[in-house]
């Protein structure tokens, strides 16, 4: 498996006197997805955690509805691969394997990038879900919320040592960081969390908040939604879908959560001062 960051040249200007140095960069390179063999998506990650991002990435498209339609989800075996450590394979069982034709004619044949986590999709249409809002009663302190910032900044080893990296944190009610990750990808960085969460059979996550850097958008709500997550936070701004999907959904949606100043979007019942 490659790296999370490698070296690189770099010419450094400082005060305008030029000099030539080596710095990190983080790694993006694609990861293929494949359902029976065929392939359904290619998704531009970081690697490490390849398969809770891919089972995280098959929950958000709606081919898993539980742990419970996961066979296998492992690194391809095929010996004319030519880069078996870009490639996983995930195997359905229960009723998502009579449907895999109908999750394969859903996708367009395109690179799902590090910045768009639903590019592949048909139709905005196909972004939608049937599922009924969270009804979730319990509450978290503001005092708590302000915390997950700094509890998950101080697990990001790759972004120490690239600057380049964003990551996504699962906590508990009281803050406690449960799990993080990191990728190019905001998204990405959801998707494995998610689907660490998927593969140990832990969903639906009611009792879990999701923290997430920089901004955000429909995709990251969306993911936190199926997942079950009821409150989702993020150290800059929220779009309007955001916004909107998370206000229909039941989910308390923050942004601009840094120091002790943070803005409620969407359901702000569930936090108290």
């Amino acid at each position: 498996m490659a790296e999370a960051f490698h070296g690189v040249g770099v010419t450094r200007v400082r005060a305008g006197v030029r000099m030539d140095d080596r710095d990190r960069a983080a790694t993006e390179e694609p990861l293929e997805v494949r359902l029976h063999d065929k392939q359904f998506a290619v998704i531009m990650r970081t690697p490490g955690a390849d398969r809770e991002l891919a089972a995280g990435f098959l929950l958000a498209e709606g081919v898993l509805k539980s742990a419970d339609d996961l066979g296998t989800i492992e690194y391809c075996t095929d010996p004319a691969a030519e880069h078996p450590e870009n490639i996983i394979n995930a195997k359905l069982v229960n009723g998502s394997a009579e449907t895999l034709d109908k999750f394969l004619a859903e996708r367009r044949n395109v690179t799902t990038n590090s910045s768009c986590g639903m590019c592949g999709r048909l139709s905005i249409d196909s972004l939608k879900t049937d599922l009924p809002p969270l009804v979730i009663p319990w509450t978290v302190a503001s005092s708590v919320v302000v915390t997950l910032p700094d509890r998950l900044r101080k697990t990001q080893a790759v972004f120490d040592e690239t600057g380049g990296l964003h990551a996504a944190g699962l906590f508990s009610r009281d803050g406690a960081l449960e799990t993080m990750a990191e990728d190019v990808g905001r998204h990405n960085a959801v998707d494995k969390v998610i689907g660490r969460m998927v593969i140990q059979e832990r969903l639906p996550l009611t009792n879990s908040m999701l923290f997430v850097s920089g901004r955000t958008s429909f995709e990251i709500v969306q993911k936190a939604f199926l997942a079950g997550i009821p409150l989702v936070a993020a150290v800059s701004a929220p779009s309007s879908l955001a916004i909107d999907l998370a206000d229909e959904c039941g989910i308390t949606l923050i942004g601009f959560l840094r120091g002790e100043n943070f803005n409620i979007y969407a359901h702000p019942e569930r936090v108290t001062t």
